[in-house]
């Protein structure tokens, strides 16, 4: 997870992967279509690409689900949009705003921001929009106090 700058996929793909998260079971191409009100060729076009970069695996006839790659991209996704959710609602907006809002742009804020946020935050462990988790930005703020020892 290291290697991601959260800049990687499309806010559509970043909806796909976070669809597929939620359900965490094989979801067909016509759930997908239905819920996101997309024609069902659109899907199949963007999970391929989705399933060629390893997100993704493709179960013929039973549908799609999330590869340990999508799990780990997935998980980052929904702590941004939690962080980032949280930091609008400190700011005034409602919890319904604050996730509206964050839905509008998240795609575009990257993981070195981030981390940067949830640091400033104190690592807040719940959102407006639910539990956050922090491995990353512990992490890697663990390893900069090893080295300054």
């Amino acid at each position: 997870m290291d290697d991601i700058t959260g800049l990687e996929l499309s806010p559509r793909k970043i909806e796909y992967l976070k669809y597929l998260f939620e359900r965490s079971d094989n979801v067909r191409t016509t759930e997908i279509s239905n819920h996101m009100n997309v024609d069902p060729s659109t899907i199949t076009k963007a999970i391929n690409e989705l399933a060629s970069s390893g997100y993704v695996n493709h179960v013929p006839y039973r549908g799609f689900s999330l590869t340990e790659k999508g799990k780990d991209y997935a998980h980052f996704l929904l702590r941004r949009h939690r962080i980032l959710s949280l930091m609008l609602n400190h700011y005034g907006l409602t919890a319904e705003e604050s996730c509206a809002e964050v839905a509008r742009f998240e795609g575009y804020v990257s993981k070195k921001a981030i981390n940067a946020i949830c640091d400033s935050m104190g690592h807040p462990a719940f959102g407006v929009c639910g539990r956050i988790e922090h491995d990353s930005c512990n992490l890697k703020h663990e390893h900069h106090e090893e080295k300054e020892e």
